[in-house]
């Protein structure tokens, strides 16, 4: 369970198709950071609110249109934000993590003005 005391499955999406294309271009380009996203995302999946929601506040503009952000840690000091959105059915909820994106420490610094 996380600090908000829920564990909610969550369907992965991407923010934008090219994003996606580019996750999948780290599989030859850096193994090793493809296998820590993946690895997030299966957690992210299996509890979409698993990681730290970020203040309103400290949200960048770019990100601004979603309601919550939240960061998952990665090793090596890298970053993964995604954001949680419901899309409903008649008859069930389906609860989305968006990826936003993924960045080492040094560009989450330069982000978030650190």
């Amino acid at each position: 369970m996380n600090k908000i005391g829920k564990v909610q499955p969550s369907e992965i999406r991407w923010e934008t198709p090219k994003l996606k294309e580019v996750f999948y271009e780290l599989e030859r380009k850096d193994s090793t950071l493809f296998k820590q996203i993946n690895s997030a995302l299966d957690e992210i999946e299996k509890n979409a609110f698993c990681c730290i929601l970020l203040p309103k506040k400290l949200i960048p503009k770019k990100w601004q249109h979603y309601p919550h952000v939240w960061k998952y840690d990665l090793p090596g000091g890298w970053r993964l934000f995604y954001s949680v959105a419901s899309l409903n059915s008649p008859g069930e909820i389906l609860v989305l993590a968006i990826v936003l994106d993924w960045m080492s420490h040094k560009d989450y610094e330069r982000l978030f003005k650190y």
